[in-house]
């Protein structure tokens, strides 16, 4: 008997079996901690800075111009995702099939429903007052990023993906009810801090 052709235990067998379970794993899945700093990093940034700007009882604690602010919070949620997409599109997988086409569609959902959001915002924003007028903005983004992380974690069955994505939901409905001041704050401290806490406790577990 060859030695290629050597009998290999059941345990041998299974360890072969979960080693390349691994890395099927691994090259097919795209791995989700990015998505959760990158977006950490801009709602806690940006929110944070519109938080400031606006206080909780609409007294500025810092004099920051809402026009900086809002430019900060979606210049860093555009590079955010940017992220997401650039995840998803490359998988590390060279075989073309229907997981590198779900990653490929998902990225490009990205783009095309912040584009929507804008277009209803820059619509409906003028008939509000200036403070309703950037909670409009961000609660609507909010409702997106929750939904596409809801979505996400469906299709790759990544639980706390979509965990998340319910409880951003959540945040971001209490906050719109309570008013700009509590949306803010609520997100850079409930989502910002929680995306950044969740991504680095995953990267810390390692490889999934």
């Amino acid at each position: 008997m060859d030695e290629d052709e050597v009998e290999l235990s059941p345990q041998e067998t299974l360890r072969l079996i979960e080693q390349q379970s691994s890395v099927a794993l691994d090259q097919f899945v795209p791995d989700p901690v990015p998505h959760y700093l990158a977006w950490g990093a801009a709602w806690l940034v940006g929110f944070g800075a519109i938080f400031l700007r606006q206080g909780l009882s609409g007294t500025p604690y810092v004099e920051i111009p809402q026009a900086v602010t809002m430019a900060l919070l979606f210049g860093l949620m555009a590079m955010a995702m940017l992220v997401s997409a650039l995840t998803m599109w490359q998988l590390r997988s060279p075989v073309r099939g229907a997981s590198q086409q779900r990653g490929m569609l998902y990225g490009l959902a990205w783009p095309f429903a912040f584009l929507a959001v804008w277009v209803v915002a820059l619509r409906l924003g003028p008939f509000l007052p200036e403070a309703e007028q950037g909670l409009l903005w961000a609660a609507l983004s909010m409702l997106v990023v929750s939904i596409l992380y809801m979505a996400g974690g469906a299709i790759w069955l990544v639980r706390p993906m979509f965990v998340f994505g319910a409880a951003l939901a959540v945040l971001n409905a209490v906050g719109a009810a309570a008013g700009p001041g509590w949306h803010s704050l609520l997100m850079a401290v409930g989502g910002g801090g929680g995306s950044i806490a969740a991504g680095l406790v995953m990267r810390w577990k390692g490889p999934r």
